[in-house]
C-alpha cells in the first residue's frame, strides 16, 4: 500500500469541495491522515484527475468523475472532499 501524500500545514491549496460543477483538477495530496487510507482505497490517488459531476440539492453529497477516461463516478461527503487538495 502506498504511503499517503499528506499536505504541508502551511500550504493554502484549493480542495475538491471548492470545484464548480463541470470543473476538474488534479489531486495533489490528502490533508487528513485518518481519512487518507479510505480515500486512497477509493481511488483518490495523487496525480489523478477528478471532475465535479454533481452536487445534491442541499450541497452534500457530491459526485466526482475519477480518471482521465471517466473511469468511474465516486460519491463523497463534502467533509471528505475538503481533505482532497488539488494542484495549482
Amino acid at each position: 500500500m502506498p504511503t499517503p501524500t499528506l499536505a504541508p500545514e502551511t500550504a493554502a491549496r484549493r480542495s475538491v469541495k471548492d470545484l464548480q460543477l463541470g470543473e476538474s483538477g488534479t489531486i495533489c495530496c490528502l490533508k487528513d491522515p485518518e481519512m487518507a487510507l479510505k480515500l486512497l482505497e477509493m481511488g483518490c490517488i495523487p496525480g489523478t484527475r477528478v471532475r465535479l459531476n454533481s452536487r445534491a440539492p442541499l450541497g452534500c453529497p457530491i459526485t466526482l468523475v475519477v480518471g482521465e477516461a471517466a473511469d468511474y463516478t465516486l460519491s463523497l461527503r463534502v467533509s471528505e472532499a475538503a481533505t482532497i487538495l488539488l494542484k495549482e
